[in-house]
């Protein structure tokens, strides 16, 4: 029998080792994806770290990893779109359950599955994918760049131009500028927002912030943080502040700057309760918190189109290249934040 390399975590015992398994084999309406790049998310240490159970687990153990790039290596059988052996392709992060009531009366599916979570996902040298989850790119667009835009750029795109659909000139917020936060910051400025304020208590990340696009970057603990935010927006507040840390003083810290009508939007995610000690005037000014999730069954393919067509260069998310058989090593790089990275990317 075949094998391979995976990067696998046990559910039960929480361990995880790059381990020598089965070359899977596609089954009806399935590819086999040969990898070439794997990105490494902070929703990945949160898997690991055990602060994100799976909610939908398929197995006890899993192949981590849903910011997946490669190409169609075998075509199973029952296929519909006619995407030849070859063709180069990024992953959706995520399925569509096929059972739930949504799914059943062709409405949005109500336990959406995460790769690399809920079922097997791409740190690994293959794997396989259901073809509707599967996102052509051009020959122009490099396998590591591919691999990252289904989460750590199509999670702050939806967020941005659906969940909170910011408008040209309208003031943005973004709180913790990592992988998420750093593009959240590029797309802002993408759909025009101003001023774009971006907020770390890391220097570097507030540096790479203002490279990225925003107008002003501010250590969350200055003391005089409230005022300058009120300076750059004219007194107003912030139309939106996106929590990309998900972190609970975060999410306080960034509702108390919003202005009239002003939405908090939960981009990072946390185990930790949600918590707002702002009293009347969150009422007065009509303020409000939206919940955000991963990305729109669309934002894949329209940022791989953006990114085509030059409006997006995500050379420099790229922090590193890392062996696949190293992948312990990058998660502990991204956990404690060595060198700052943006994205790490695993490669077969």
């Amino acid at each position: 029998m075949d094998t391979m390399l995976a990067g696998r975590f046990h559910l039960d015992s929480r361990k995880f080792a790059v381990e020598e398994v089965p070359i899977p084999v596609p089954g009806p309406g399935e590819v086999l994806i040969e990898v070439k790049a794997a990105g490494v998310c902070l929703s990945d240490v949160h898997l690991l770290d055990g602060s994100l159970v799976p909610l939908f687990a398929t197995s006890d153990t899993i192949t981590v990893g849903h910011e997946v790039s490669g190409v169609i290596h075998t075509l199973g059988p029952g296929l519909k779109r006619g995407l030849p052996v070859g063709t180069r392709v990024t992953l959706e992060a995520g399925k569509t359950c096929g059972t739930c009531a949504g799914c059943v009366r062709h409405r949005p599916c109500t336990q959406m599955l995460t790769a690399g979570i809920d079922y097997d996902g791409g740190w690994a040298e293959y794997v396989v994918a259901r073809e509707d989850t599967l996102i052509p790119i051009p020959d122009s667009l490099p396998f590591d760049q591919a691999a990252i835009i289904p989460d750590a750029v199509s999670t702050p795109y939806a967020a941005v131009v659906a969940t909170a659909g910011v408008r040209a000139a309208q003031s943005v917020g973004v709180w913790g500028v990592g992988g998420v936060g750093a593009h959240n910051v590029r797309l802002a400025r993408l759909v025009g927002a101003a001023p774009i304020i971006a907020v770390d208590p890391l220097p570097s990340a507030r540096e790479r912030a203002l490279a990225f696009g925003a107008d002003l970057a501010l250590d969350p603990a200055a003391p005089d943080f409230t005022d300058q935010v009120r300076a750059a927006t004219g007194g107003r507040g912030l139309d939106f502040a996106f929590d990309c840390a998900g972190v609970p003083a975060v999410r306080d810290q960034a509702a108390s700057v919003l202005g009239l009508g002003g939405s908090l939007i939960l981009v990072g995610i946390t185990p930790r309760p949600l918590t707002i000690t702002e009293g009347l005037t969150f009422n007065y000014l009509q303020k409000q918190v939206r919940g955000h999730y991963g990305g729109f069954p669309e934002s894949v393919s329209e940022l791989v189109r953006l990114t085509a067509a030059g409006r997006l260069d995500l050379a420099p998310s790229i922090t590193d290249h890392i062996p696949l058989i190293e992948a312990a090593d990058a998660v502990h790089r991204l956990e404690n934040k060595i060198g700052d990275p943006i994205r790490l990317i695993l490669v077969p």
